[in-house]
């Protein structure tokens, strides 16, 4: 029985998908490139997945007379062009007309590369290899105009990446490109929009934003907190403009050096959420094995110092305007949920990653952050114990299970799916703080 074709609900979620998917390939000094406008929201999340740099190839459509939606062919930077010469013929086009159409084009893409180079400078392509991508390929048109410029800029390898698009084109692209991803490849195709939910036109202003955030990232700085005379090491990264800022809290045995924390963390950053990696041990007490915060006295030493480093990061300039958020993994979890619990009126929002909120027993009724629990779904022990822990929170909840997910979500594509739920669910809880201050 053949698999229905997948809707995306909008751009950005087509772009994580299409992110996940490229995963697989062997991308070292890779470039993200956009295909403006309505490519570079996926080409954005794209990139955010692949921790690699985001840009864009500017191409513009040349439309069919009196079809504007229909390409006979496409302008690109640095004098490219490319006719689909079957629309040309079709379409009766004449070479006055098809020449006049060309410049109007360009004019409008010479303007709009202008602008777009004062905020994001040109990435080096010369042997590196250009992922190209777009909301959806129809004709090619414009792809291919974008092939060619990234050839010209001397890409060692170009590998174009789209949500969408129908199999001929992708049988054509497969052979003038080094490697193709189309996550859907639908017979009746129709038009790239009805492969969306939510298809809305992208603004030149948004192409900017996105573009400026890539550029302006934030390196990690490391800082210690002071809690009540114990040192405790820290990374701390703000981003410009940052939405709010997360602090991830480490399940026993590990520290802020946890690979899995510190990837979630870049995920978050790239999207304009500050992020706080902190040690619950000092160094003494690394050195002898303490601070399990596994429960008891444990627990409550690790709220305290988590407590501690809120505490900080509301009385630092860079952060102190920064709505928060906890996220915890494993034994962290239950330490996330009770510091919140403990500072109701400074956490805005709380995130699980397969966490032990049942060792928070006695925070859980007291809890009021919005918390979402992310569990993978065979992970049986941790997933009932998150279910029988949720009947005793009184907060707005929210239970995500990963479908093929164990406990470390250690197989392909899980860990990336739990960031995008983490990203999102404090996205939201912090858009709502934002709304409830300016009121």
């Amino acid at each position: 029985m053949a698999v229905a074709p997948v809707m995306f609900a909008d751009r950005v979620a087509a772009g994580l998908q299409l992110g996940i998917a490229l995963r697989s390939m062997d991308l070292d000094d890779a470039v993200v490139l956009g295909l403006p406008r309505g490519g570079v929201p996926v080409a954005a999340a794209a990139a955010r997945i692949l921790d690699l740099p985001l840009d864009v190839i500017v191409v513009r459509k040349i439309g069919a007379p009196g079809q504007p939606e229909l390409a006979v062919g496409a302008v690109g930077e640095d004098g490219a062009i490319v006719l689909n010469d079957d629309v040309v013929s079709w379409s009766r086009i004449s070479d006055e007309e098809l020449e006049r159409a060309a410049l109007r084009e360009r004019a409008v893409l010479d303007e709009r590369l202008r602008r777009i180079r004062a905020v994001r400078p040109r990435e080096e392509l010369r042997g590196r290899t250009a992922i190209l991508v777009d909301d959806g390929i129809a004709t090619g048109a414009t792809m291919r105009a974008a092939v060619d410029v990234a050839r010209q800029h001397g890409a060692q390898r170009v590998v174009v990446a789209a949500p969408v698009a129908p199999p001929d084109v992708v049988a054509v692209f497969a052979g003038l490109a080094d490697a193709v991803c189309a996550l859907e490849q639908p017979e009746n195709f129709v038009a790239v929009g009805s492969w969306y939910n939510r298809f809305d036109q992208v603004s030149d202003e948004e192409v900017l934003r996105l573009l400026s955030r890539a550029r302006s990232g934030a390196a990690r700085e490391a800082v210690m907190i002071d809690c009540d005379g114990d040192l405790l090491a820290a990374d701390l990264c703000v981003p410009a403009d940052a939405l709010g800022l997360v602090v991830f809290v480490h399940g026993s045995g590990s520290s802020r050096h946890s690979p899995r924390n510190c990837w979630v963390a870049g995920f978050l950053a790239r999207g304009g959420i500050a992020t706080l990696l902190m040690d619950l041990e000092t160094a003494e007490e690394r050195g002898h094995g303490d601070g399990s915060a596994d429960g008891g006295d444990d627990l409550d030493t690790a709220i305290a110092r988590v407590g501690a480093a809120v505490s900080w990061l509301a009385s630092d300039p860079r952060t102190q305007r920064l709505p928060v958020g906890l996220c915890g993994a494993s034994t962290g979890a239950a330490v996330a949920v009770g510091t919140a619990a403990a500072h109701p009126e400074r956490i805005a929002a709380v995130v699980s990653r397969g966490g032990r909120i049942d060792l928070a027993r006695g925070f859980l009724a007291r809890l009021e952050a919005p918390t979402l629990c992310i569990v993978g779904a065979l992970d049986d022990a941790v997933l009932d114990l998150n279910q029988q822990a949720m009947d005793h929170m009184h907060c707005s909840k929210r239970l995500s299970v990963i479908d093929g997910a164990t406990h470390l979500f250690p197989e392909p594509g899980t860990l990336e799916q739990a960031a995008v739920a983490t990203s999102a669910w404090f996205e939201t809880e912090f858009a709502r703080h934002h709304s409830k201050a300016r009121d």
